[in-house]
Protein backbone atom coordinates (compact mmCIF):
# COMPACT_ATOMS: atom_id res chain seq x y z
CA UNK A 1 0.00 0.00 0.00
CA UNK A 2 1.15 3.67 -0.59
CA UNK A 3 2.07 5.97 1.97
CA UNK A 4 -1.22 8.03 1.00
CA UNK A 5 -3.64 4.90 0.87
CA UNK A 6 -2.21 3.83 4.34
CA UNK A 7 -2.60 7.34 5.62
CA UNK A 8 -6.44 7.29 4.18
CA UNK A 9 -6.85 3.67 5.76
CA UNK A 10 -6.21 4.79 8.90
CA UNK A 11 -8.39 7.33 8.55
CA UNK A 12 -11.30 5.39 7.73
CA UNK A 13 -10.54 3.58 10.72
CA UNK A 14 -11.92 6.24 12.58
CA UNK A 15 -14.78 7.55 10.78
CA UNK A 16 -18.38 5.97 11.78
CA UNK A 17 -20.54 4.15 9.67
CA UNK A 18 -22.54 6.82 9.29
CA UNK A 19 -20.28 9.18 8.33
CA UNK A 20 -18.63 7.24 5.48
CA UNK A 21 -21.74 6.97 4.13
CA UNK A 22 -22.23 10.66 4.18
CA UNK A 23 -18.58 11.24 2.60
CA UNK A 24 -19.62 8.75 -0.25
CA UNK A 25 -19.46 10.13 -3.45
CA UNK A 26 -22.21 12.66 -4.59
CA UNK A 27 -23.94 12.46 -8.16
CA UNK A 28 -26.41 14.64 -8.82
CA UNK A 29 -28.39 15.35 -12.04
CA UNK A 30 -29.12 18.99 -13.85
CA UNK A 31 -32.05 20.26 -10.91
CA UNK A 32 -30.82 17.88 -7.80
CA UNK A 33 -29.70 18.86 -4.41
CA UNK A 34 -30.50 18.52 -1.15
CA UNK A 35 -33.19 21.24 -0.74
CA UNK A 36 -34.23 24.13 -2.74
CA UNK A 37 -35.32 27.49 -0.68
CA UNK A 38 -36.05 30.92 -1.23
CA UNK A 39 -33.42 33.23 -0.02
CA UNK A 40 -32.56 37.11 0.01
CA UNK A 41 -34.12 36.97 -2.81
CA UNK A 42 -32.69 33.92 -5.03
CA UNK A 43 -33.50 30.51 -5.12
CA UNK A 44 -30.96 28.26 -3.38
CA UNK A 45 -30.58 24.92 -3.66
CA UNK A 46 -27.83 22.93 -1.29
CA UNK A 47 -26.03 20.78 -3.84
CA UNK A 48 -23.24 19.38 -1.30
CA UNK A 49 -23.62 19.12 2.22
CA UNK A 50 -20.77 20.16 4.92
CA UNK A 51 -21.67 16.39 6.11
CA UNK A 52 -20.05 15.22 3.09
CA UNK A 53 -17.33 17.05 2.96
CA UNK A 54 -16.25 16.80 6.63
CA UNK A 55 -17.08 19.87 6.74
CA UNK A 56 -14.37 20.96 4.22
CA UNK A 57 -17.05 23.42 2.60
CA UNK A 58 -21.05 23.52 0.76
CA UNK A 59 -21.52 23.53 -2.32
CA UNK A 60 -25.22 25.50 -3.51
CA UNK A 61 -26.59 26.20 -6.87
CA UNK A 62 -28.42 29.96 -6.80
CA UNK A 63 -30.87 30.83 -9.27
CA UNK A 64 -31.50 34.78 -9.28
CA UNK A 65 -34.28 36.68 -11.04
CA UNK A 66 -33.27 39.91 -13.13
CA UNK A 67 -32.36 42.83 -10.55
CA UNK A 68 -32.49 40.50 -7.84
CA UNK A 69 -29.58 38.90 -5.64
CA UNK A 70 -28.29 39.48 -1.70
CA UNK A 71 -27.48 43.03 -0.46
CA UNK A 72 -24.35 44.03 0.68
CA UNK A 73 -22.59 41.54 3.69
CA UNK A 74 -19.35 40.15 5.33
CA UNK A 75 -19.08 37.24 6.16
CA UNK A 76 -16.78 37.03 9.45
CA UNK A 77 -16.45 32.74 9.78
CA UNK A 78 -16.36 31.95 5.42
CA UNK A 79 -14.90 32.05 2.65
CA UNK A 80 -17.05 32.61 -0.34
CA UNK A 81 -16.58 31.67 -4.01
CA UNK A 82 -18.81 32.64 -7.07
CA UNK A 83 -18.85 30.64 -10.52
CA UNK A 84 -21.01 31.87 -12.82
CA UNK A 85 -23.31 28.99 -15.17
CA UNK A 86 -26.00 31.54 -16.73
CA UNK A 87 -26.47 35.23 -17.14
CA UNK A 88 -24.42 38.22 -15.88
CA UNK A 89 -23.73 39.36 -12.42
CA UNK A 90 -22.11 42.66 -11.16
CA UNK A 91 -20.18 42.11 -7.63
CA UNK A 92 -19.97 44.72 -5.56
CA UNK A 93 -17.28 43.72 -3.47
CA UNK A 94 -14.93 46.49 -1.17
CA UNK A 95 -16.48 49.80 -2.67
CA UNK A 96 -15.78 48.72 -6.40
CA UNK A 97 -17.85 46.96 -9.15
CA UNK A 98 -16.98 43.99 -11.07
CA UNK A 99 -18.84 42.16 -14.02
CA UNK A 100 -18.70 38.57 -14.21
CA UNK A 101 -20.47 36.66 -16.55
CA UNK A 102 -20.77 32.70 -17.66
CA UNK A 103 -17.74 30.39 -16.82
CA UNK A 104 -16.39 33.67 -14.40
CA UNK A 105 -15.34 32.91 -10.89
CA UNK A 106 -14.42 35.40 -7.71
CA UNK A 107 -12.97 34.25 -4.48
CA UNK A 108 -14.21 36.41 -1.59
CA UNK A 109 -11.92 36.13 1.17
CA UNK A 110 -13.97 36.22 4.49
CA UNK A 111 -14.09 39.70 6.17
CA UNK A 112 -14.89 41.30 2.71
CA UNK A 113 -17.66 43.48 1.80
CA UNK A 114 -19.50 41.54 -0.77
CA UNK A 115 -23.04 41.35 -2.69
CA UNK A 116 -24.08 40.05 -6.37
CA UNK A 117 -27.13 41.29 -8.34
CA UNK A 118 -28.16 39.73 -12.42
CA UNK A 119 -27.80 42.37 -14.00
CA UNK A 120 -28.85 39.91 -17.60
CA UNK A 121 -32.47 40.17 -19.24
CA UNK A 122 -32.84 36.68 -17.98
CA UNK A 123 -32.50 34.08 -15.22
CA UNK A 124 -29.20 33.64 -14.02
CA UNK A 125 -27.55 30.95 -12.00
CA UNK A 126 -24.40 30.19 -10.27
CA UNK A 127 -22.34 27.97 -8.01
CA UNK A 128 -21.30 29.43 -4.49
CA UNK A 129 -19.21 27.45 -1.91
CA UNK A 130 -18.63 28.40 1.59
CA UNK A 131 -15.48 27.33 3.84
CA UNK A 132 -15.77 26.04 5.96
CA UNK A 133 -19.14 24.66 5.42
CA UNK A 134 -22.16 24.11 7.60
CA UNK A 135 -22.61 27.99 8.82
CA UNK A 136 -24.78 29.22 6.15
CA UNK A 137 -26.33 25.92 5.41
CA UNK A 138 -27.97 26.56 8.86
CA UNK A 139 -28.29 30.18 8.11
CA UNK A 140 -30.45 29.26 4.99
CA UNK A 141 -32.49 27.28 6.57
CA UNK A 142 -33.47 29.54 9.51
CA UNK A 143 -34.36 32.45 7.35
CA UNK A 144 -35.48 30.67 3.98
CA UNK A 145 -38.86 29.81 2.62
CA UNK A 146 -39.77 26.89 1.04
CA UNK A 147 -40.14 27.09 -2.37
CA UNK A 148 -43.48 25.62 -3.24
CA UNK A 149 -43.26 26.18 -6.84
CA UNK A 150 -43.73 30.11 -6.76
CA UNK A 151 -41.24 32.78 -7.19
CA UNK A 152 -40.05 34.03 -4.12
CA UNK A 153 -39.09 37.78 -3.18
CA UNK A 154 -36.80 39.56 -5.53
CA UNK A 155 -35.01 42.03 -3.34
CA UNK A 156 -33.79 41.46 0.41
CA UNK A 157 -36.24 45.10 1.11
CA UNK A 158 -39.23 43.38 0.31
CA UNK A 159 -38.50 40.75 3.10
CA UNK A 160 -40.97 41.08 5.55
CA UNK A 161 -39.05 40.73 8.65
CA UNK A 162 -35.52 42.68 6.96
CA UNK A 163 -34.55 43.44 10.88
CA UNK A 164 -34.93 39.75 12.04
CA UNK A 165 -32.88 38.40 9.32
CA UNK A 166 -30.16 40.80 10.08
CA UNK A 167 -30.51 39.99 13.71
CA UNK A 168 -30.39 35.64 12.75
CA UNK A 169 -27.58 36.85 9.94
CA UNK A 170 -25.34 38.15 12.96
CA UNK A 171 -25.87 35.23 15.16
CA UNK A 172 -23.57 32.94 12.04
CA UNK A 173 -21.10 35.77 11.73
CA UNK A 174 -22.61 37.78 8.90
CA UNK A 175 -22.84 41.33 9.14
CA UNK A 176 -25.46 43.07 7.06
CA UNK A 177 -24.57 46.93 7.21
CA UNK A 178 -27.00 49.01 8.02
CA UNK A 179 -28.72 51.25 6.78
CA UNK A 180 -29.84 48.60 4.00
CA UNK A 181 -29.90 50.21 0.51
Amino acid sequence: MSHTADVAHGQQAHIGHKERMERAVAHLLPGEGVRSLWVLGELVTLKVPSRRTGGAYALFEATTQPGAGPPPHVQHREDESFYVLEGAYEFLVEGRTLRAGVGSLLYVPKGTLHAHENVGEGVGRLLMTQTPGALYERFFKEIGKPMNGGAGLTSFEEQPDVERIVEIAAAYGIEIPVPIA
